[in-house]
This record gives C-alpha cells, sequence and structure tokens, in this order.
C-alpha cells in the first residue's frame, strides 16, 4: 500500500524560494567582498590625492589605482615580499608608507636607486653627476639662492632604499627634509586615475579619467 500524499498547499514552496534567494544574496555579497579583499591586499588599491605636492602630475580630488603587483607580491602580515618581479625604477610615482609615521601614505616620485649619488644645484637634480631631464615638474618660486636643503642638497643612496620628491619641487615635503624610503615599505606603483573632482569648481575633472600615469 503506497503511503498517502500530503494535499498540496498553495504557495508551499514559497518560504523555500525566498531562503533561497537570501541565500544566493548573501552568498554573493560575501563572494564580492573577499574578491575585493583579495584584490586590495595583493592586487591593486585605490587612493585619494589630499595635497598639492604632485601638481601638475597629480592634482588635488584626483583618485587614482595603485598596482601592488609592480614590484612583486607581498605578505599580508609584514612588509616582506613572498615573490619579487621586480624594483622601483627612476621615474615611477609610487605610494609608500611615511617613515615618520607609518600610518599615513605618501606619494611621491621616484629620482634616485640605491648608489645614486643626488645633487640639487639651483633647483637642478643631477643623478650621478648627470642633469635629469624632468618635463613633468613645476617650480613656482623663482628663489633658489638659500633654500636649502629644498635647492640645494647633496648625498648618496643607501642600500634597499629610495630617494623620492613630489613633481611639485617647491611645495613639497619629501626625502629632502626626512630622508629616504625604504624598498619594502612601498605599496605599490600609481598606474591610472579613475575619477577626479575639482572641489572649487565643484565639477568632475572630465579630460582626466582613465588617464595613465607617467
Amino acid at each position: 500500500m503506497s503511503e498517502p500524499v500530503p494535499p498540496s498547499t498553495p504557495h508551499s514552496g514559497e518560504p523555500s524560494r525566498k531562503k533561497s534567494l537570501v541565500r544566493e544574496l548573501t552568498e554573493g555579497l560575501l563572494t564580492a567582498f573577499v574578491i575585493a579583499a583579495v584584490l586590495k591586499l595583493f592586487v591593486v588599491q585605490a587612493f585619494r590625492i589630499p595635497s598639492g605636492s604632485m601638481i601638475p602630475t597629480l592634482l588635488v580630488g584626483d583618485q587614482i589605482l595603485v598596482s601592488k603587483l609592480s614590484y612583486g607580491i607581498k605578505s599580508p602580515f609584514h612588509d616582506r615580499y613572498l615573490f619579487r618581479t621586480g624594483h622601483p625604477n627612476r621615474g615611477d610615482v609610487v605610494v609608500f608608507k611615511w617613515p615618520k609615521d607609518e600610518s599615513k601614505d605618501f606619494i611621491k616620485r621616484v629620482v634616485g636607486i640605491p648608489g645614486d649619488r643626488i645633487r640639487i644645484e639651483k633647483k637642478k637634480l643631477y643623478v650621478n653627476d648627470v642633469l635629469q631631464n624632468e618635463p613633468y615638474i613645476q617650480s613656482i618660486d623663482p628663489d633658489t639662492t638659500d633654500q636649502s636643503p629644498r635647492d640645494n642638497f647633496e648625498t648618496v643612496v643607501p642600500p634597499h632604499s629610495y630617494f623620492v620628491m613630489g613633481d611639485n619641487r617647491d611645495d613639497s615635503y619629501d626625502s629632502r627634509f626626512w630622508g629616504f624610503v625604504k624598498g619594502r615599505k612601498i605599496v605599490g606603483r600609481a598606474i591610472l586615475i579613475y575619477w577626479s573632482w575639482d572641489k572649487k569648481k565643484n565639477s568632475v575633472r572630465i579630460p582626466r579619467l582613465g588617464r595613465i600615469i607617467h
């Protein structure tokens, strides 16, 4: 004898469908969160430019993407590379942990790599006694006679360290004032401006969107 089949109830499957939908949404959100966390830890991270030290390359209100894979893969638990793919080069725009307070991220341009002799003479940058061609910088203060170390400076970059400067040379708090950046403290290389907001004009700087950072 077959067992009796309970009579069907209208909409008997609706609670299950609702539970299934909630579960799918929850799993989707959790998956998206995990992917975003992994990307931020190992691949790419977004930063906002709060000051004018990198004008004209980067403006206040620019929002940028920084590649964390440019120089290798770091452990999420300490500032050591698990795998190296390269090293910062002169001219790279990098985000790093500020040596004076590692809770703060700074962005500057690498102008000196380990072993380089850096000399600034009347605002002109010499690396290993070679005058550098720097079309990306600006200098707004004509006075070059007695501004040291801003305009007159000399040092040698130690091992595993980098000398960095802002492109807005007369208004940048950088290695001239607080010293070198350790290689393992570099977060990554700035690669792209994905958003830019002009607070003064209260508008988007459309021509800057998608601009590659050089």
